[in-house]
């Protein structure tokens, strides 16, 4: 059973909402959804390296956050309500050098004025980078 609240959902319109923000800056692409996930991609390349080269710790949080709050914001009216940050943590596991990194964040609870959300971020071969979890209010969207 899908937990969203538009029965059709398009994931280029999606990534087009970063286009002016963070999420463009960093080539934060959506790419699949599922009856309770969504899955975005971000390039690991100049944009989102640390300076030894690496995956930015900070750049697998901006994508865990992208990720998961278009994805609550989905499940919400938006002519209601919309949905913020409160708390996020992450776990980086492995490094990532180059090609691409997937968050994919998965509900764990979606309620009336909280949800929390896990987001598991994996490399090209499917190896765990970084494991995520933020909790989103929702708010009246006349407080937004």
């Amino acid at each position: 059973m899908s937990i969203w609240h538009r029965t059709e959902i398009d994931l280029q319109a999606l990534t087009r909402l970063g286009d002016n923000g963070l999420p463009g800056h960093i080539g934060i692409e959506f790419v699949e959804i599922g009856d309770d996930w969504l899955k975005a991609r971000m390039p690991v390349d100049r944009r989102t390296h640390q300076p030894f080269g690496r995956l930015h710790g900070g750049a697998s949080v901006a994508l865990a956050e992208t990720v998961a709050s278009v994805a609550g914001s989905l499940t919400v009216d938006p002519a209601a309500s919309v949905v913020v940050g409160m708390e996020i943590n992450a776990n980086h596991t492995r490094p990532a050098k180059d090609g691409w990194v997937y968050g994919t964040a998965r509900a764990e609870a979606v309620g009336r004025t909280t949800q929390v959300w896990t987001i598991r971020i994996t490399d090209e071969q499917d190896r765990l980078v970084c494991l995520s979890r933020i909790t989103l209010a929702v708010i009246p969207v006349q407080r937004a």
